[in-house]
């Protein structure tokens, strides 16, 4: 089989990740993959096309901040895509984030869909299903038919200066997928994630399956590691820490539980991006974007829990990774993480409730001397191995090019 795969990056940030781990599992077994992406860094590598340059993507984003519209214009670069998957004749086209300014994702899936190319649409956020917003929230105008218009939201949601183009997003991408029946899976990488997408009347009536986000168990798994074991280390890590209780990543509500501990034997590690914070508790260490992926393990290994604060995860990679290298979670009921988790090792209270996710850290603190890392990492690397969501991605792909031919 050929596979063509359309990403926002290439070998970059967690879907980059993931798409890799896809096309060398199909390497491996002789199958021949392509690989398209439209931002970050030009590459030389063989059967990987960058179909839009740094500049004309800025000046789309700009564009579509001033039409209100997130997934349109972009036509220079659609159509050297298009060009592409006409060159390379796929048997499958498989979509991944697409939503960085690179491609006019209502042409891309009405061209796929009238062309009859099979399909597989997998999503790692809720853009596609709500035609507009990553995140939903709390917002159910999405599951409305039409959806979406006068967004509470429209600044933060769609980044529009001016304009609330929601419920016009809304309609070409309900457009776009109308008629796309037979050959079009889509893959949500969590339960929670599948039961709102095949809500969304843009979705509904698709073949929708979940597959889980894979993890590289070569590198997240337990690391030996010095560890004090007189105190109990807590490590976060996320893509931005802010200290504002509106931010959907939480990091408000670690500092808020690292100060009703100071004085104890606690401490917080915090990995990722950081705006300049004032009054830090004393026990929490911000180390900044960790980038090496060893590195990262060494400190989930060298923790007795991870802690999640998001609001909203459409599946959770620390969840996944944390739990590979033997390390427990609490956290916030986010939607996909408390279902992603292996219940045993994972202890989820409401949003924002401070004092639950102190009653859960201490209750799960103690559970890797228990059970034992490698316990942990055992049952998780068997849920979560990039091998298992590989194989469960070719068994889609063969599917799809069985029923192809039979058409």
């Amino acid at each position: 089989m050929k596979i063509l795969t359309v990403n926002c990056v290439y070998r970059e940030g967690s879907t980059g990740k993931i798409v890799n781990d896809i096309k060398n599992g199909l390497v491996a077994d002789g199958h021949e993959v392509i690989t398209c992406y439209g931002r970050g860094d030009s590459t030389d590598d063989v059967g990987v096309y960058k179909t839009a340059g740094e500049l004309y993507s800025k000046m789309n984003n700009l564009s579509s901040r001033i039409t209100g519209v997130m997934y349109g214009g972009c036509r220079l670069s659609t159509a050297r895509l298009i060009s592409v998957i006409k060159k390379e004749k796929p048997d499958v086209v498989h979509l991944h984030c697409i939503n960085g300014h690179f491609v006019n994702i209502y042409k891309l899936v009405s061209w796929l869909r009238d062309k009859g190319i099979p399909t597989v649409l997998t999503l790692h956020a809720e853009f596609m299903h709500t035609g507009g917003c990553a995140h939903a929230l709390e917002c159910d105008k999405w599951t409305k038919d039409p959806g979406c218009g006068s967004c509470h939201r429209r600044k933060t949601a769609t980044k529009s200066l001016l304009f609330d183009g929601t419920r016009r997003m809304w309609k070409k991408m309900r457009r776009a997928f109308e008629g796309f029946d037979d050959g079009l899976c889509v893959v949500s990488v969590s339960p929670w994630l599948a039961e709102r997408a095949s809500r969304s009347p843009i979705l509904a009536g698709k073949d929708h399956v979940v597959v889980k986000n894979g993890v590289d168990t070569g590198v997240f798994h337990p690391v030996p590691v010095e560890r004090d074991e007189t105190v109990t280390t807590v490590f976060h890590a996320t893509a931005q820490f802010s200290a504002s209780p509106k931010h959907a990543k939480g990091g408000y509500y670690l500092l808020e539980l690292a100060r009703s501990l100071v004085g104890q034997p606690v401490r917080f590690i915090v990995a990722g991006k950081h705006e300049q914070i004032e009054d830090v508790p004393e026990n929490v260490i911000l180390l900044g974007e960790v980038k090496d992926q060893k590195k990262l393990a060494e400190y989930y290994s060298a923790a007795d829990v991870t802690l999640l604060t998001s609001k909203r995860e459409t599946f959770s990679m620390v969840t996944a990774e944390s739990l590979c290298c033997g390390t427990p979670v609490v956290g916030f009921r986010a939607g996909a993480p408390e279902m992603i988790a292996i219940p045993e090792y994972s202890r989820f209270v409401a949003f924002g409730d401070v004092e639950g996710l102190k009653n859960a850290l201490f209750e799960l603190r103690g559970l890797k001397k228990e059970v034992g890392a490698q316990s942990i990492a055992d049952r998780a690397s068997a849920e979560y191995d990039s091998s298992v969501m590989y194989a469960e991605y070719l068994k889609i792909y063969e599917k799809l090019v069985k029923e192809d031919h039979g058409r």
